[in-house]
């Protein structure tokens, strides 16, 4: 489902300022998986993600290329990629649009790479597909449609993102540390939220995190970033059998360095 080859970005090339983000990075996901990524500060994981989704262009590096299901999007600009992929951000803020009713909100993601032509708002049939979809969030959004999503909390808004995300089944589902900005409660719910709809829809799906456990128990997948490269990926029955410790010490194998992150660390 995403072949990625050779991947560099170099952030103010030629300045004082210059930044290696990613260096040769190569992944490949087969279509349904679910991988964690993890690493410290400046590992490069949200670069990544920014680069697949057409945020950034890579450096023009003979050999490089973003392939999603069967597609190069390389050259490809963000709203054409749009098309194929979901996304939900760390902020909450950033996923929906706070002065849209939430149907509204349910209504530009539901029309995702549709025609857009003159009809009057939002159709019977419409309204009765969100119904259905909010009422499985269980947070009583479903009677609340006509609702300013800027009158949701952090968690509503975020669950809501994360419904708008997959309402058309994307080919690739891009989480950015999305539990993130949210209480450790509310965190819990959107996770389990998370994993019930990616394994629901068998979506491919790309989940930054920072919490080492989380890595763990969600997804068939982890890989570990560092300095902008991949140094430990594990799958299957290996990675369900992995602590907070063997994570610890495989960094430090790999990288030769201790990791230092307390967020990482407390998490």
């Amino acid at each position: 489902m995403l072949e990625i080859k050779h991947i560099y970005k170099t952030f103010n090339p030629g300045t004082v300022n210059e930044k290696r983000a990613l260096s040769n990075l190569g992944l490949s996901l087969d279509s349904g998986d679910f991988v964690t990524v993890i690493g410290g500060n400046g590992a490069g994981k949200s670069t990544m993600l920014n680069l697949i989704a057409g945020v950034y262009a890579c450096d023009n590096v003979a050999g490089s290329s973003i392939v999603l299901d069967g597609t190069d999007v390389t050259k490809e600009p963000e709203y054409r990629r749009a098309r194929f992929m979901g996304r939900v951000f760390q902020d909450p803020m950033r996923g929906t649009a706070a002065g849209m009713e939430i149907q509204e909100n349910l209504a530009m993601a539901y029309r995702r790479g549709k025609r857009r032509g003159l009809r009057w708002g939002i159709t019977r049939q419409e309204k009765e597909i969100f119904h259905e979809k909010l009422k499985v969030l269980g947070l009583g959004l479903e009677n609340r449609m006509s609702s300013k999503v800027g009158l949701l909390s952090g968690g509503q808004r975020q669950a809501l993102t994360l419904l708008m995300a997959t309402l058309r089944k994307p080919k690739l589902l891009l989480l950015d540390e999305h539990t993130a900005a949210l209480d450790p409660k509310t965190a819990k719910n959107i996770l389990s939220l998370t994993h019930e709809i990616v394994t629901r829809d068998s979506l491919t799906a790309l989940m930054v995190t920072h919490n080492m456990r989380d890595a763990i128990r969600y997804g068939n997948r982890l890989i570990m970033m560092n300095e902008g490269s991949i140094i430990f990926d594990v799958s299957g029955e290996e990675k369900k059998k992995l602590a907070v410790e063997d994570l610890l010490k495989k960094f430090e194998e790999a990288s030769g360095a201790e990791l230092a992150n307390d967020r990482m660390l407390l998490a």
